[in-house]
């Protein structure tokens, strides 16, 4: 029960998802979370982002590592620091095409991959995606 109450405090001071991965910079991973939830809206303009204490101690990451993350997003310009209130997303089209393109291009490499360990060929990929798309855009209105 306690693991429920911890999962909903992580993510509403860490409004992303992150699943550690081996072989790839604790850094990088941060990153592209961070990125992911701006880019697809998870977090949207004037979002709070959390602090580097609030990463560090959350993420359990040096909290080097979490200003170096902040300092990265804010010099692309996807977050904002203002004085006295703290870090947010920054103004609309902050993500760039260039951003959405590369992180759309990680997700489908990561697909593929999963689809082709479990054997499925091209067709059936697409299939189980355009199904997948249809049941969520059903899903909006």
């Amino acid at each position: 029960m306690n693991g429920g109450v911890l999962g909903v405090i992580i993510q509403a001071v860490i409004p992303f998802r992150l699943s550690f991965e081996p072989g790839i910079s604790l850094y990088e991973q941060v990153v592209y979370a961070a990125k992911k939830a701006i880019v697809s809206g998870r977090m949207r303009q004037g979002d709070a982002f959390p602090s580097v204490r609030e990463m560090s101690k959350v993420l359990k990451i040096n909290p080097n590592t979490a200003h170096k993350v902040v300092t990265q997003l804010v010099a692309e310009g996807l977050l904002e620091v203002h004085p006295g209130i703290g870090t947010v997303v920054a103004g609309q089209g902050a993500a760039s095409a260039a951003d959405t393109t590369k992180l759309l291009n990680k997700e489908l490499e990561q697909l593929v991959v999963e689809a082709k360990k479990l054997g499925l060929d091209l067709e059936e990929l697409m299939a189980a995606m355009a199904q997948h798309w249809r049941r969520l855009d059903g899903r909006k209105g």
